[in-house]
């Protein structure tokens, strides 16, 4: 099974990430210094954090389920750094964020 997720954190702040092998333990990628910086030493002693399914496929290609991850990152404007951990797709401040630069390999 193929998920889209969302993270809640104690702040309500979000994270909204994919597992394309559907881990009960994976919680993402979010980056680790980000999140840190929002909690005090004490708040960091004991959190609970929520896990959200947001959609799931068992049959969707995995590049349909990467777009369905940026599709629902711009829907909870969760790469706002105001409302969530996500920092790609790029937010510029209105409805939706700047798609990443091109890269060439």
């Amino acid at each position: 099974m193929k998920v889209i997720y969302k993270i809640t954190y104690p702040n309500g702040k979000i994270y909204v990430g994919m597992d394309l092998t559907d881990s009960i333990n994976y919680f993402g990628c979010a980056d680790n210094k980000l999140i840190a910086k929002d909690f005090t030493r004490e708040q960091r002693r004991d959190f609970t954090i929520r896990r959200e399914i947001l959609w799931e496929s068992e049959t969707a290609p995995d590049q349909e389920v990467r777009r369905k991850e940026v599709e629902l990152i711009r829907a909870f404007k969760s790469n706002d750094p105001a409302i969530g951990y996500n920092r790609w797709p790029r937010f510029n401040g209105g409805d939706k964020a700047k798609p990443a630069p091109s890269r060439s390999i």
